[in-house]
């Protein structure tokens, strides 16, 4: 096994060193130098001064912890959250919203600087699109759940480790999600049903997951369980009806595996519909419990949007919707477009993508399973040679052959969609290696309080 700790470390475990932050990291941290040796400091806002414990030494970097600020950023704020540095689910409470969204599009420009040629004043890099209320901005909670002595708790596994947080008012949470998780816990509790043990691998009941539509207020609730019988069923569904009236779906969703994935492939309605129903601008969509959907609904139409302002449609364009899922952005460009594809590997997401195109009377849209590299060749040779290439891959980024393929089919402008900045400039890097160049990048801000940022990047061709 490869020793990651340098043979003649610069620091060492355990020594106080002075640092100035520079610049945020990728997960939120402050980064820092001290003779020439990286520091990765969390909680530390570029500007500041301060002295720092060094906590763990790498071959290429150092984490240390602050031990005191000298000199405090005037970006600095109180955060609001009590348990904000043991939960780990936020990283940057403690700067103010207008640096976070300052400092999220320096996070695009560093990945730029690092993973492409181009320099920062040609990058036309835009302002993040932020939200007006950054706050309980999420529709859906995943919180695990177990028992410390007489207590039931349910939350997230604390940063780097095993212990699991309890959580009872999270404040990027839609409250109703707060609320539901809360009376779920207690009816847990006054059953006294089985709670899984991880360790031990004994009892059932793992993972609370409730889903808000804000737009149609409908809740679903979705109890994971690492047995196929529900404990106490009839009595919880009783208490569930009584205590929550507000729950439009029940599910029970059946884990049985030792694994972090939260859902098992068993999923079983309990009462109320299967799905609830949210809309998105003039679209609606109907939730299933394993369904993928953005969670933060009033960005996600600020994001369409902005695909939509940088695709520059007609009316008269071929439109490709890469990675597609169900269908999404392809049917937020449909009204504007001559005709879109979709694809993706997944079958079920495309069932659900034409479902939706059927349902929203969207006859431009069409959809097929498979990948694209080899189903825009394919199209190609039938003639169909596509103007607009929209792609919003997953973290990892686009697969090679996927940009490959894009290169050789010259479309005239490709969007992408990107929720890691170090990914999509490896990838427009090999995009403007081959023909493209960067029209526009516009980062847009779906997590507020956490390091995450996506960002629409446009490419068009160069005139040859």
């Amino acid at each position: 096994m490869k020793n990651t700790k340098q043979e003649n470390p610069i620091v060492k475990v355990g020594q106080t060193v002075p640092i100035s932050i520079k610049r945020l990291g990728i997960n939120g941290e402050g980064i820092g130098f001290y003779n020439r040796q990286v520091v990765f400091v969390p909680g530390g806002i570029p500007g500041e001064e301060m002295s720092v414990i060094i906590t763990k030494v790498f071959s290429n970097r150092a984490e240390g912890k602050i031990k005191k600020v000298f000199k405090k950023s005037k970006n600095r704020v109180t955060p609001p959250c009590p348990i904000y540095e043991t939960c780990g689910g936020c990283q940057i409470q403690h700067m103010s919203y207008t640096t976070q969204l300052k400092e999220k599009r320096d996070l695009i420009v560093q990945a730029f600087e690092r993973y492409t040629k181009i320099s920062k004043d040609k990058l036309n890099l835009k302002k993040t699109i932020g939200m007006d209320e950054p706050w309980f901005y999420r529709n859906k909670s995943q919180f695990q759940v177990a028992k410390v002595d007489d207590t039931v708790i349910a939350g997230l596994y604390s940063k780097d480790s095993h212990k699991l947080i309890n959580i009872d008012h999270c404040l990027v949470q839609h409250e109703d999600t707060n609320i539901v998780t809360n009376k779920v816990k207690q009816i847990i509790r006054d059953l006294n049903l089985s709670i899984y043990d991880e360790r031990k691998r004994t009892g059932s009941i793992r993972t609370i997951v409730v889903r808000t539509a804000f737009r149609t207020d409908q809740i679903q609730l979705v109890i994971v369980t690492a047995t196929n019988e529900f404990p106490k069923r009839d009595l919880f569904v009783s208490e569930i009806k009584k205590r929550l009236p507000q729950v439009t779906s029940f599910v029970q969703n059946v884990n049985e595996e030792k694994t972090s994935l939260i859902f098992g492939e068993q999923t079983e309605g309990i009462f109320g519909k299967e799905t609830i129903t949210e809309h998105l601008g003039d679209l609606s969509f109907e939730l299933s419990a394993r369904a993928f959907f953005q969670l933060n609904p009033e960005q996600t139409v600020k994001l369409y949007d902005e695909v939509k302002k940088q695709a520059k449609l007609t009316g008269k364009e071929r439109v490709v919707d890469a990675y597609c899922g169900s269908g999404t952005i392809g049917m937020w460009l449909a009204s504007e477009a001559k005709e879109v594809r979709g694809m993706d590997i997944i079958k079920e997401s495309i069932m659900n993508a034409k479902e939706n195109a059927e349902k929203h009377q969207i006859t431009n849209a069409h959809y097929e399973a498979g990948k694209a590299e080899k189903l825009l060749p394919k199209w190609l040779k039938e003639g169909w040679q596509p103007d607009v290439v929209v792609v919003d891959p997953p973290r990892t980024g686009c697969d090679p052959t996927f940009l490959e393929t894009v290169i050789k089919i010259k479309p005239k402008r490709m969007v992408y969609v990107s929720c890691n900045p170090s990914t999509l400039a490896k990838d427009v890097h090999m995009l403007i290696s081959n023909g493209f160049e960067v029209e526009q990048i516009t980062p847009v801000d779906m997590f507020p309080q956490t390091a995450q940022v996506e960002a629409v990047c446009t490419l068009v061709r160069k005139s040859e």
